[in-house]
């Protein structure tokens, strides 16, 4: 069995939406490629990457976008992991069955194994972003996988903004965290809600690298679709909650950090966050509100 590695180089793919599923996986052949000259070993595609952010609005036609997952893009992109030993992250429009569709992440090994997937969460629904009406909630729970290069775990958008999403991935020992995502501004927002909107999106990932020691990494799109423009600006964030790297605002990148996993253990060890958890006191998390007295603690 292949020894742990001390650091490993991971990739985000930051693109704009292709013309055709075809194109989009031609192109993701290309940007792995420069990937993995650049000696990166785990990479991760934006949210949705083959396909436009189709949920700008309600059309029933939209669902023919959408796949089985293992099937024709993870068969396509099992070779190509295989062929330059790389894990890859792809996030896809899941067919699962009659009338039930999921926002997917299939993870692939670095021998091109198809390891598993994590589907969507938490799903929003605002003007824009109509995903209630295409994504059945996820029903996987939140897997880790011990890739060739680590432990890892993946989030999808919306769930970026749920601390504990994140903390249950920690808590299974994953030590990256990988963000598929789409989001942005709308054209009557940026203006006045622009930066505050942004600022908020990164604080909270920030955040969540730090409380709980590791590392966190964000992939999202650019470009203008509609009435929506994405705002790109994917980025690794460490354990400290500090800035590795970070794309552009409006540019296709393949964005690389190193991510230091002996430093992480070390860093667990100083920060012990996940030690120090007094889980006897956290009952209430599994309510909606502590809104009564029968979930109160009771008086001694």
């Amino acid at each position: 069995m292949t020894a742990r590695p001390a650091s490993v180089r991971i990739a985000l793919i930051q693109e704009r939406a292709a013309n055709t599923q075809s194109e989009a996986i031609a192109l993701l052949e290309k940007r792995v490629r420069t990937a993995a000259a650049s000696g990166a070993q785990i990479i991760c595609t934006q949210e949705l990457f083959n396909t436009p952010y189709f949920c700008r609005t309600q059309d029933v036609r939209h669902f023919d976008l959408a796949e089985p997952v293992p099937g024709p893009t993870t068969d396509a992109v099992s070779r190509l992991a295989a062929e330059l030993n790389v894990v890859l992250i792809v996030s896809l429009f899941e067919h699962r069955g009659p009338g039930v569709y999921h926002n997917t992440a299939a993870v692939i090994d670095a021998d091109g194994r198809f390891l598993g997937k994590y589907r969507k969460m938490h799903i929003p629904q605002d003007p824009g972003f109509e995903e209630k009406f295409y994504f059945t909630p996820g029903d996987l729970g939140y897997p880790v996988w011990k890739t060739a290069y680590g432990c890892i775990g993946v989030l999808i958008c919306w769930d970026q903004w749920f601390p504990e999403a994140a903390r249950m991935l920690a808590l299974a020992g994953a030590e990256i965290l990988f963000c598929p995502t789409a989001i942005g501004w709308l054209a009557d927002e940026k203006e006045t809600e622009g930066a505050t909107q942004h600022s908020a999106w990164e604080i909270v990932q920030r955040g969540h690298a730090v409380a709980n020691g590791c590392y966190f990494a964000a992939v999202n799109r650019i470009g203008k679709e509609g009435n929506t423009e994405f705002w790109g600006q994917s980025f690794v964030a460490d354990y400290h909650g500090r800035m590795l790297a970070r794309a552009s605002v409006d540019q296709s990148a393949v964005l690389t950090a190193d991510c230091d996993l002996q430093a992480l253990e070390q860093a667990r060890r100083i920060w012990p966050f996940l030690r120090d958890r007094r889980i006897d006191s956290f009952d209430g998390l599994a309510s909606r509100m502590i809104d009564d007295a029968s979930a109160a603690p009771e008086e001694s």
